[in-house]
């Protein structure tokens, strides 16, 4: 009975046994910063927000977070981020020793990107493109407004989905 237990296992335990190189690679979704200190939103000015290291860390997380799953196994998309400007504008307050980014239906997120989807090595798509949502107030939903970057999210998340779900080129 503990021969056949033994022989069970190791037929369960093969697959986990075989070699790696047979499943495909995982996605992957690799950030660089190029030049962040010249960023249109380097600088916290009035202290109305996250400090910059904090903020490269938290887009970083986002851009894993919005690609690993829209990609395909075996696929890997690299990219340079040349330029944050996030939604609303650093303003001093009156009174309080912090800031105020003031958010307005002119003051969209934006980033310049330069990116390569890679798919076992071969660049498959490559670009270098500004992604922005002049309409990004209109689809705004209140109860999420609370999350830290919610309009740079949104508006991310519509960019992986339309270049790498649906395949649709840049514009221009």
């Amino acid at each position: 009975m503990r021969a056949a237990a033994l022989g069970l296992l190791a037929v369960l335990a093969a697959p986990l046994s075989a070699p790696l190189a047979a499943a495909p690679a995982a996605a992957q979704v690799r950030v660089t910063f190029a030049a962040p200190e010249r960023y249109t939103d380097a600088e916290n000015r009035y202290g109305s927000g996250l400090s910059p290291p904090v903020v490269l860390a938290e887009m970083r997380r986002l851009f894993e977070t919005l690609g690993n799953p829209v990609l395909a196994p075996g696929q890997t998309l690299d990219i340079a981020v040349l330029d944050i400007d996030l939604a609303g504008l650093d303003r001093p307050s009156f009174g309080a020793a912090q800031g105020v980014r003031v958010v307005t239906d002119i003051t969209p997120p934006r980033f310049r990107l330069r990116y390569a989807l890679k798919e076992r090595g071969r660049t498959v798509r490559a670009a270098e493109e500004t992604v922005t949502d002049i309409n990004f107030l209109l689809r705004a939903n209140r109860l999420s407004s609370g999350q830290t970057f919610f309009y740079e999210r949104e508006v991310l998340r519509d960019w992986f989905r339309t270049r790498f779900v649906q395949g649709r080129p840049p514009p221009g």
